[in-house]
């Protein structure tokens, strides 16, 4: 008898569970870039382009502390599928938009379904895969999301250029009906409900994931600089082609998933962070310095393997921080503080762009990756000498 064999890991519930999730990215992502058109479409002013985004990114993080609270009432897994039905709802709402107040409205209504859904959908992933597998489980499971947020917004992009905002609107809403049936046909294991009181808090962030967060955070800020600004800046440079630039993003990160996991599993996330933080200092050098197309793609392949391996190894690091049934409160934290990340650095980096130039936002993106390579060198230094203090 073979006492190796790996437990299985791509059941029909994590298939599910993992093509439901890239479909809620996808559509987030396809409304990035169209989204302030409409605004303007509908006699919105650039400030109000600016709030579209604010206002969604504010509601996401104020009710992802209520996600362990919520599960008092209902089961996680019709949380979740209300989740997304708000966000269905909203997409579909967008075009019988009047003005901007109305949409600033379902934008709030929309960003508080994102929250939730987005919350959920990580700590039932991390349910679903066995537990010995899980760095590597939810390396695969963010590979959609990656993926998603490649294509998303060529896709809204070309929609737009084919029909008009209706189609956009109402196609996104049926793509997550989709993913609400992906869901339904989920099967969660049985968890220990032990821990059902400490559910019953509230909690903005959850200490015992805070230093992985603050890592998080500055992910956020430097992924911010490749969200907000890339198109602008490969105009500026004259590059051409720059969905094959987040094509090669998700090529990257793809492939490095296949391996990130299971070393995260066996190693712990030194292995990964280090070098993942290298090889994105690596494709911001390239970025700020190409002249040509070649180089201009060669950054992407490098950051693309950079964020590809961190981003799911510090998410898996916060769930094994906390106990079996509380993910919901790690992934808030991890969530919420990637998000705040992403709002501040465009904030940031739009103020260094207008003073300074577009390329000048990749050399700050470095130092940023810098000060997360000392901050969890100084985070593991800590562990170590309250291991020696414990012992």
């Amino acid at each position: 008898m073979n006492t190796n064999t790996k437990t299985p890991l791509w059941s029909l519930s994590f298939i599910f569970i993992t093509v439901a999730n890239a479909l809620l990215f996808m559509i987030f992502e396809m409304l990035l870039p169209t989204l302030p058109l409409f605004v303007v479409d509908i006699g919105g002013s650039s400030f109000d382009v600016g709030l579209v985004t604010g206002l969604f990114m504010v509601s996401a993080i104020l009710i992802r502390p209520f996600a362990g609270i919520l599960l008092q009432l209902m089961d996680k897994k019709y949380l979740l599928i209300i989740g997304i039905l708000i966000n269905a709802l909203a997409t579909g709402a967008y075009y019988v938009s009047s003005d901007v107040t109305i949409l600033f409205i379902i934008r709030l209504i929309h960003g508080a379904g994102f929250g939730l859904a987005s919350t959920y959908f990580a700590t039932i992933a991390a349910e679903i895969v066995p537990k010995e597998r899980r760095g590597e489980g939810i390396g695969y499971f963010g590979v959609g999301e990656t993926i998603a947020i490649s294509v998303g917004p060529m896709i809204g992009i070309m929609i737009l250029e084919w029909f008009d905002f209706q189609q956009l609107f109402i196609g996104g809403m049926s793509v997550l009906l989709l993913a609400i049936l992906s869901v339904v046909m989920v099967k969660r294991p049985k968890v220990d409900a032990s821990s059902d009181v400490a559910k019953m808090k509230v909690k903005l962030f959850d200490k015992r994931v805070l230093a992985p967060s603050l890592l998080v955070l500055l992910l956020g800020i430097a992924a911010s600089g490749i969200m907000s600004f890339l198109s602008l800046y490969a105009v500026e440079k004259g590059f051409n082609h720059v969905g094959l630039f987040f094509f090669l993003i998700a090529a990257a990160s793809f492939l490095v998933r296949l391996i990130s996991g299971r070393l995260f599993d066996l190693h712990g996330p030194t292995i990964i962070l280090i070098p993942g933080a290298i090889l994105s200092i690596i494709g911001f050098g390239f970025l700020y310095f190409a002249q040509h197309d070649w180089m201009f793609y060669i950054a992407a392949i490098f950051y693309g393997f950079g964020f590809g391996a961190i981003f799911p190894a510090i998410q898996t690091w916060c769930i094994n921080l906390v106990e079996e049934g509380e993910s919901e409160y790690a992934m808030a934290s991890f969530f919420n503080f990637f998000d705040l990340g992403i709002g501040s650095g465009s904030l940031i980096f739009g103020s260094l762009a207008i003073s300074m130039s577009y390329g000048f936002i990749y050399v700050v993106a470095i130092f940023v990756y810098l000060l997360f390579l000392i901050m969890y060198i100084l985070i593991m230094i800590n562990k170590r000498r309250t291991k020696k203090v414990a012992s």
